[in-house]
């Protein structure tokens, strides 16, 4: 019952609610560049999602945060479902970290690029580097948060091992890294699947790691921090 559910009611509405959404956003952005409005209306996207999908997100630790303050928010990426989690929960601006790939397809791509959010070319090590160097002076210039998932992609299983990318941009930039562990999002949409499970999960919020002071040589430390913090977070 829940696949038939799944099926012809949380699909349907998931694509047309992004198809209106995204154009709402994209028409948005012609009128704010700041891609702050656009963030807005991504946040309303999010909650229509997981209404569709019959989850719900509890979040923890949402008072650890300064709402006025610029992070490198850390999460663990199991599901497609993170990311609306994530816009419904946290209320501070922030922008994703995407593929290249991402930005050359029609319709996305330009909504990607309007709305603010970062393109990372992992063609080279040379021009990765650039891609994090340019996020950071980002995030320090403009004071607006940024969202990485250090696996470097969804897990079907388990912690993968963490990429630094995250832990250099926060020293680069001199904000708090703070993690963030999804717990219990995996069993409502594993990898590969389109069966979509009602139930609930947690966003739980760690304690914000202070990077000033830090060089860039201390990032693999960090990185190790980063990761040990979410996997408590996730038990």
């Amino acid at each position: 019952m829940s696949f038939l559910r799944s099926l012809l009611f949380s699909i349907p509405l998931i694509v047309l609610s992004t198809i209106a959404m995204g154009s709402l956003s994209l028409l948005a952005s012609f009128f704010d560049p700041t891609g702050r409005t656009q963030h807005r209306i991504a946040r309303v996207w999010a909650k229509m999602l997981l209404g569709v999908s019959f989850i719900r997100v509890r979040a923890e630790g949402l008072e650890k945060l300064d709402p006025d303050g610029a992070y490198v928010f850390v999460a663990n990426h199991a599901s497609f479902m993170d990311i609306p989690a994530i816009l419904a929960s946290l209320p501070h601006q922030f922008r994703f970290f995407a593929k290249k790939g991402l930005f050359r397809i029609p319709f996305l791509g330009t909504h990607l690029r309007r709305a603010g959010h970062l393109a990372v070319d992992r063609s080279s090590a040379r021009a990765s580097l650039r891609s994090m160097s340019e996020g950071a002076r980002i995030i320090a210039g403009r004071g607006v948060s940024v969202l990485l998932f250090p696996e470097g992609g969804r897990s079907p299983h388990g912690l993968r091992e963490f990429k630094e990318g995250s832990a250099y941009i926060a020293i680069k930039a001199g904000v708090p890294a703070v993690p963030v562990a999804i717990v219990g999002m995996r069993p409502l949409l594993p990898m590969g699947s389109i069966h979509i499970r009602s139930g609930r999960t947690v966003l739980r919020i760690g304690d914000p790691i202070a990077t000033k002071g830090m060089q860039v040589s201390d990032r693999a430390e960090l990185n190790r921090r980063l990761y040990e913090e979410i996997s408590r977070l996730l038990t």
